[in-house]
């Protein structure tokens, strides 16, 4: 190695006992809170899809940023999995470290000011084992959500009813993790392997593709996630359709859905100028425009997490 590398032993890994943690149990939403007030008149036409993908049998993929789990609504993501709506979750490298954390301590998220001063952000002892078990699960053959979701499904922690993970692994919902190497708080850490996790990531990348290759007649929710999601999901979509046109079969038939609190402005069906800064912001022209112009349909559902998560879920689960 021509160049020097970072000594991870030298680094100081406190117990989470010792952190200050921003959120708790007590944030968690229970699935009878009306959310903050929230009304999109699009929203209804959303649910609509979902319930008819729903009846003829067709997949309802949801991409999400960690925030819709910091947002205090794994509840409404886990009952919509236990009643078959949603068929399949990808996550970023962040939505299982804070499920993890809530499930084991009943506490996430720090407070990057304070930690990042200290040298401490992200150097928490019980939080590294993720490393551990992601390592191990891949030496099981499983992928990164998996491996997850049986560790808390089967291990002792305290909170695992309100784990996604743990509930993807009881309710056989699959959940992937789709991480970018060095963008998560676990790479920090001196057990953290770089080979484990970019296998048990990449089996995930596979798990999703194939989801993908059944989404005509689909639904394809992004939730907060404006790299992750667009960018795992038009790769898949691209794979998914280079085997469909062999196949003489076609992916195009499927309806889109971007929950964000950007203004996009008016103009949704044309993707924006290169002179605009919106043609940069990859749910827009990947998710709302280009994977949609041949047969599909897309929405976009402007407003927080709180508001538009329990507007939806109201709306297909009722009678």
């Amino acid at each position: 190695m021509p160049y020097p590398m970072f000594d991870r032993s030298r680094l100081h890994v406190r117990p989470l006992a010792e952190r200050v943690h921003d959120m708790t149990l007590a944030d968690i939403l229970p699935l009878d809170h009306p959310g903050e007030p929230y009304d999109h008149p699009n929203l209804t036409q959303v649910a609509e899809r979902i319930r008819r993908a729903r009846a003829q049998d067709r997949p309802v993929i949801l991409l999400m940023g960690a925030h819709v789990i910091k947002a205090g609504l794994s509840r409404f993501v886990i009952d919509l999995m236990a009643r078959g709506i949603i068929t399949h979750i990808g996550m970023n490298g962040a939505g299982p470290i804070h499920d993890y954390e809530l499930a084991l301590v009943g506490g996430s998220t720090e407070s990057v000011a304070r930690y990042i001063s200290e040298g401490q952000f992200g150097l928490w002892q019980e939080t590294g084992r993720i490393n551990d078990i992601v390592a191990a699960g891949v030496a099981d053959g499983l992928g990164y959500g998996e491996a997850m979701g049986r560790a808390i499904a089967e291990g002792d922690y305290p909170h695992k009813e309100i784990s996604v993970l743990a509930a993807s692994h009881r309710l056989r919902v699959p959940v992937t993790v789709h991480i970018g190497v060095g963008q998560d708080i676990i790479h920090e850490h001196p057990n953290c392997s770089g080979a484990a996790l970019g296998e048990a990531s990449y089996r995930d990348f596979l798990i999703f593709t194939q989801a993908i290759t059944g989404l005509e007649g689909g639904v394809m929710l992004n939730y907060g996630t404006a790299v992750m999601g667009p960018e795992v999901y038009l790769k898949a979509l691209a794979m998914a359709r280079n085997v469909a046109h062999q196949e003489g079969r076609r992916i195009a038939h499927f309806t889109t859905a971007v929950f964000d609190l950007l203004d996009l402005g008016e103009d949704l069906a044309h993707e924006a100028p290169k002179t605009d800064a919106r043609y940069y912001y990859r749910p827009y022209k990947t998710i709302l425009v280009r994977t949609v112009h041949d047969g599909g349909e897309s929405f976009y559902i402007r407003g927080p997490h709180r508001g538009t998560l329990p507007a939806l879920y109201r709306m297909v689960t009722a009678p």
